[in-house]
């Protein structure tokens, strides 16, 4: 009996305290990868990766840590704008998780280029850039490990809350100062002081509604284009597709938007706002005759044109909506 207990004990030993010679071999190799990718991080909070660095350490098992990776086109022929842009935004996010306190070997941050690494490209069926993907540290990457970025953009926030969802690895975002707003307010500040001083014997002109007016359309206009929506989710100023060239600048979905389409719709909607001035005034105002009808028709062909303009761009967004009114 206790030649048996002691050939048991021998043999759970064997099979489950000694590891085999496979089992030494990966712990090396997922060791001598964490030492590499720590190495890399160090010097460079976002590690450049080519077609064989991405399949050692992001495809290639064993692996305990997960790694975001940007496929993006950075090189100056590819000219993608927006690359740049969020290129800018996955630095601060990557420097804000490599100089905090709580920086471990449990996520890294890399970029793979088009011009270095097309092969990794054609592997993953992508064509268009830019794109994050968080590869887990197990298993393989599914549909909520690419972000959104048409729908959700790319400011560093916002992608720090979706790794946050993945790998509850919470990263709080540390931008470098940015004088640039402060400099802003103060020189309309001393415009403003300015003026009020070089006509401080005259101030008719605060009380002018005309000027009250004009200013609080413009903060109208801005405001129902979408700029506070910009602000929010710092999306992209518009989409090329690195392999047609085509450039897209109304987004397709009407849960995301595009800088320059909140632009385009911020004119739009000036330019119906001027025919309505227009057809007020040629109602209203004592000119002649000739110059009221000259400012009706003028007015009616920006309502008719530009309103029709926003509706197509509605249309487009709201996929199904029935409803279009001359030119849309």
């Amino acid at each position: 009996m206790f030649l048996k207990l002691l050939y048991g004990l021998l043999f759970v030993l064997v099979l489950y305290g000694i590891p085999s010679e496979g089992q030494k071999k990966k712990e090396a190799m997922l060791s001598e990868k964490v030492s590499q990718m720590m190495d890399w991080a160090s010097r460079r909070a976002v590690i450049r990766m080519n077609g064989e660095k991405f399949r050692r350490f992001v495809r290639a098992p064993p692996r305990n840590y997960s790694v975001v990776v940007m496929f993006t086109a950075l090189q100056p022929h590819r000219q993608c704008g927006v690359c740049r842009q969020a290129d800018e935004e996955y630095q601060i996010l990557a420097n804000s998780w490599r100089y905090s306190s709580a920086f471990t070997n449990k996520i890294f941050f890399a970029t793979v280029d088009f011009d270095e690494g097309s092969d990794v490209f054609q592997m993953l069926n992508m064509n268009s850039a830019p794109s994050f993907i968080h590869f887990p540290p197990k298993g393989k990457a599914k549909q909520a490990d690419t972000y959104e970025l048409q729908v959700r953009g790319f400011a560093a926030e916002q992608i720090a809350r979706w790794i946050a969802d993945r790998t509850d690895v919470h990263i709080r975002v540390i931008r470098p100062p940015n004088y640039a707003g402060p400099l802003m307010l103060g020189f309309l500040l001393a415009v403003v002081g300015g003026l009020v001083y070089l006509r401080r014997d005259n101030l008719e002109f605060i009380y002018n509604k005309n000027a009250w007016g004009f200013g609080a359309l413009c903060i109208v206009l801005i405001m129902t284009s979408g700029q506070m929506w910009n602000h929010i989710r710092g999306p992209p100023y518009a989409h090329k597709n690195p392999s047609t060239g085509q450039v897209s600048y109304i987004h397709s979905s009407s849960q995301a938007q595009f800088v320059a389409e909140t632009h385009i719709v911020l004119l739009f909607n000036a330019a119906v706002t001027l025919g309505m001035v227009l057809l007020h005034e040629a109602a209203t105002s004592d000119l002649d005759i000739g110059k009221r009808k000259i400012m009706c028709i003028a007015g009616i062909g920006l309502v008719v044109l530009f309103f029709s303009w926003l509706l197509s761009i509605f249309r487009a967004k709201y996929h199904g909506y029935p409803y279009s009114f001359l030119l849309s």
